[in-house]
């Protein structure tokens, strides 16, 4: 018995080239033994309608004699003389013919026989002899001659039908090639463009046309992530350099000049910048991990208690004041983390900026939950509210805070969840960050 899946991985090892050639190949050989077998059936046919015509005429010219009086015995040794039962009435013995043959017969129909080693035709016509008796003539004849020029027929037929297959498998190889060159040309070209560069596009808008013009654009997207990274790396690397170079430098001076009375002040600095270069650390690693698409499975995420619990945590008993205004209870589709995430880098961004409140509403809004956050601040330029989302971006690097990584995580937890983010303006002439997420 054959493997079926030791024959689908040999098939699946198989060049394109060859699995179209033998493809061809098959439904070709398959289309011409058809073809065959259908000329040798005419032929059979044509041979046996010739044959039932000299038949019929013998059997015709036999029952005239008998009409006129001619004794049954005394007609040709070919012909037999039967009576309606089937039985010989003309004296020579038994005829070898089954009786469902003889009922065919006598329904005037031609009958083969093959049980006596050569085909034998049969073929009956009726006489009424002149006492109004009938009688059935039949005539035989052997079809050894168009037995043999159907076999001779059938082998020229089988042997045309391979060669005919093997031209069109060559042919079906060779235009396979042809056809596959500027695919193979497209191939190497693409593994040999420089970062930026990109392939020509063919002059007919065909299979090659849009196959070039989806390697243009995979190469675009390429280009784009490695600039991307490139980009990604070196602001990492430069906002990583502030926090170690303070606390390696803050350490350096401790050993060099031991002071007692400094020793506290030294330590708290180097604590808090420990504690920035941890936060960015976490920010970077929570990026990583959503553009790695390593996300936690969704489940459904009660927003509102998640935003209360968000203002117990960046409540400090100072800085502005935090609003909550929730018209009913909304759950949406993520995980805790990183609707907690989400949470803590919207506030802390509104605290940040805010002159005296912030408000937060979440809102039910039939497949989504709007989750927005307003506050009195300075507000974002029009132009940059788009960029406020980008790594490594802060408008105001003066006003302190975090590496400008916030809003970036939040677009990419929210986003990779199926949501959107945008900036805006608060009615209070503040910053509005609104977050639509699918709900539960």
């Amino acid at each position: 018995m054959i493997d079926r899946r030791r024959l689908r991985r040999w098939w699946a090892r198989r060049t394109l080239r060859s699995r179209i050639t033998v493809v061809v190949g098959v439904v070709a050989l398959v289309a011409v033994l058809a073809l065959s077998r259908l000329a040798v059936g005419l032929l059979g046919s044509a041979l046996s309608g010739a044959a039932d015509v000299e038949l019929r005429e013998q059997a015709r010219t036999a029952a005239d004699q008998i009409e006129a009086g001619t004794p049954a015995d005394a007609v040709a040794p070919s012909i037999r003389v039967l009576d309606t039962a089937g039985t010989p009435v003309d004296g020579r013995g038994p005829v070898p013919l089954r009786a469902d043959d003889l009922r065919a017969l006598a329904a005037g129909k031609p009958v083969t026989d093959f049980r006596h080693g050569a085909p034998l035709r049969w073929l009956a016509v009726p006489a009424i002899l002149p006492d109004g008796s009938t009688r059935l003539v039949a005539a035989s004849g052997d079809l050894v001659g168009g037995a043999t020029l159907l076999g001779r027929a059938a082998a020229g037929f089988l042997f045309g039908a391979l060669v005919v297959a093997a031209i069109i498998a060559l042919a079906a190889w060779a235009a396979t090639r042809a056809a596959l060159r500027p695919v193979d040309r497209m191939r190497v070209a693409a593994a040999a463009l420089p970062p930026g560069e990109r392939l020509p596009m063919p002059a007919a808008r065909d299979e090659l046309y849009a196959l070039a013009s989806e390697i243009n654009s995979l190469l675009a997207r390429r280009d784009e992530a490695v600039a991307r990274l490139e980009r990604f790396t070196g602001d990492a690397a430069h906002e990583l350099r502030s926090p170690v170079a303070a606390i390696r430098a803050q350490a350096e001076v401790a050993v060099a000049h031991p002071d007692p009375e400094l020793a506290d002040e030294t330590l708290r600095s180097i604590a808090v910048e420990a504690q920035r270069l941890s936060a960015l650390l976490s920010d970077l690693l929570a990026l990583a991990r959503a553009d790695a698409g390593q996300r936690p499975p969704p489940v459904p995420v009660d927003l509102v208690a998640a935003t209360r619990a968000a203002m117990e945590r960046v409540a400090d008993g100072e800085g502005p004041a935090l609003q909550l205004v929730a018209s009913a209870p909304a759950q949406v589709v993520a995980s805790p983390g990183e609707v907690g995430l989400v949470l803590d880098n919207l506030l802390g961004n509104a605290r940040r900026y805010a002159r005296s409140v912030v408000r937060i509403g979440v809102l039910p809004a039939g497949r989504w939950v709007r989750l927005v956050v307003d506050d009195d601040g300075p507000g974002i330029p029009e132009p940059d509210r788009e960029r406020v989302f980008d790594r490594f971006t802060r408008l105001t690097p003066e006003a302190g805070g975090g590496a400008g990584l916030g809003l970036a995580l939040v677009a990419a937890l929210v986003r990779g969840r199926g949501g959107s983010v945008r900036a805006g303006a608060a009615p209070d002439g503040g910053a509005r960050l609104e977050v639509r997420w699918p709900a539960a």
